[in-house]
């Protein structure tokens, strides 16, 4: 009987603990290692940080649901990998700390013959000062608890407006490294129409700041989109989206620092400038969760197996090139790491090997340009193609058997841009691949059959639709594998 350890319960290591329990886990042991106890459906945070869903309608506990496929569940946080054993374990193992309230603090090693980094990203909020719903002045819904107290705050803003003050708010990126503006880009719409809701919308100055060279931008160098029959670029799509809602944007910033009532940001061109908010939501940057390695002599090998921002290297190309010399075929494609055979890392843990956006420097030397995106289906995807690969070696293959490069794979994404049954609407969007293929599409980069936008109501039903089909899916209710990840 062989171990297969998942580190993480995200979206990527959720899936892979999915198919592995469903397919392997009556012959070989599977263990889930998380340091939350409970699932979180996260692009529906956005509608817990306004009111229109609670903490309970987008997370769920995990450990029942595992034992419906075998799958054993230790609520605990990763703290080193040790791939070729010690003096103490033949195997290889990992060392975790755990987390629940019975055993808080408690350290234990765990063996295992394959192990999936998803540990997912660390919410870097420190590195802006004072960003932060904990020690600084911003609001966040990247967890349930933040979108919670980000709609307590706009709720008391909303009560100010309707006593006749007028309020800013300021949502979008706060780092100029930050990646995955989607969910910052769905809450200022849902500011919007929540405001508009509540008959205020015109005491409200609504600003979008990010660190896009353009908007549209999406840390993907850009979009064209296929949308009524013609091809548009993402910037067009995007400041429209914008200027019908009366909001007012500021890119190629990257915010420095945060007082109580002021953001202090530098843009592209060197310069500094300031803004006043009463209600700020700014994305933090992504770190790696700070795992550590160590090999059989227990010396630190943690630069062999992880880039210098903490997520894991894998089967890509890292060696430095120049910009325009990347390539699709320098992504990864199975996920395995290069020295150790047994480990991959998914999701928003494998370490890119290069921006899709150019990065872009000021005169000061800071970098302003989105990192890249990974986050939602291509994670799935991903956790999918490594666990059917895992499944396969188990049964004799000597190497990966599925890949999922971000290069031949498509993305899409709804974002809403208002909660309402009648009067919601949300962005759909399409984009196939997600890694420009010049190569394959010399005009645009990407497949425009494939790759193209709208936006309505009819999207904001298929959101709310697909809200309720992946926590379905995710709950491992019936059927559920038959569904789309």
């Amino acid at each position: 009987m062989a171990r297969i350890v998942i580190l993480g319960a995200g979206i990527s290591g959720h899936t892979a603990a999915r198919y592995l329990g469903k397919w392997i886990g009556k012959k070989h042991q599977v263990i889930v290692v998380s340091p939350n106890s409970k699932w979180n459906w996260i692009p529906s945070n956005i509608w817990v940080g306004i009111g229109e869903m609670t903490e309970r309608q987008v997370t769920f506990e995990l450990a029942p649901v595992y034992k419906k496929i075998n799958v054993e569940f230790r609520q605990a946080k990763a703290l080193s990998v040790h791939p070729d054993g010690n003096s103490e374990h033949a195997k290889p193992f990992v060392t975790i700390e755990y987390t629940e309230l019975a055993r808080s603090g408690q350290t234990d090693t765990v063996e295992y013959d394959y192990l999936i980094n998803a540990t997912g990203p660390k919410l870097n909020f420190g590195a802006t000062p004072g960003l932060g719903p904990e020690t600084g002045y911003t609001v966040s819904v990247c967890t349930p608890g933040h979108a919670l107290e980000a709609n307590a705050q706009l709720q008391k803003q909303i009560e100010a407006m309707k006593q006749g003050a007028e309020r800013t708010f300021v949502v979008g990126t706060g780092h100029g490294m930050c990646t995955c503006q989607g969910a910052a880009f769905e809450y200022i719409y849902n500011i919007d129409h929540a405001l508009r809701e509540a008959g205020v919308r015109e005491r409200g100055r609504l600003v979008w700041i990010s660190n896009e060279y353009e908007l549209g931008d999406f840390g993907m160098g850009g979009v064209h989109i296929t949308r009524g029959g013609y091809v548009t670029n993402g910037k067009i799509f995007a400041e429209s989206l914008m200027v019908e809602r009366d909001m007012e944007w500021i890119t190629r910033a990257h915010v420095s620092k945060i007082e109580p009532g002021k953001i202090h940001y530098e843009l592209l061109d060197g310069s500094q400038h300031e803004l006043d908010f009463d209600f700020s939501m700014l994305i933090p940057p992504f770190a790696g969760v700070g795992l550590k390695a160590f090999d059989a002599a227990d010396a630190d090998i943690t630069d062999q197996l992880f880039a210098p921002n903490g997520f894991m290297k894998v089967d890509a190309d890292y060696n430095p090139k120049a910009f325009e010399d990347w390539s699709k075929e320098d992504w990864p494609r199975t996920y395995q790491t290069p020295r150790y055979k047994n480990i991959f890392a998914i999701g928003i843990a494998f370490a890119p090997p290069h921006p899709i956006s150019k990065v872009m420097k000021s005169p000061s030397g800071v970098q302003i340009s989105p990192t890249p995106p990974r986050t939602g289906m291509p994670s799935a995807t991903i956790g999918k193609a490594v666990a059917e690969s895992i499944r396969d070696m188990l049964k004799g293959a000597p190497e990966p058997t599925h890949t999922a490069s971000m290069g031949e794979m498509g993305a899409a994404c709804v974002a809403s841009t208002g909660s309402h049954i009648f009067k919601g609407t949300a962005a759909t969007m399409t984009v196939f691949p997600v890694v420009p293929d010049y190569d394959t599409y010399p005009e645009y980069g990407r497949d425009m059959n494939l790759t193209f936008g709208e936006i309505g109501l009819a999207g904001h039903w298929m959101k709310y639709i697909l809200h309720h089909v992946f926590i379905y899916q995710a709950k491992l209710r019936f059927g559920w594998s038959f569904l789309p990840d």
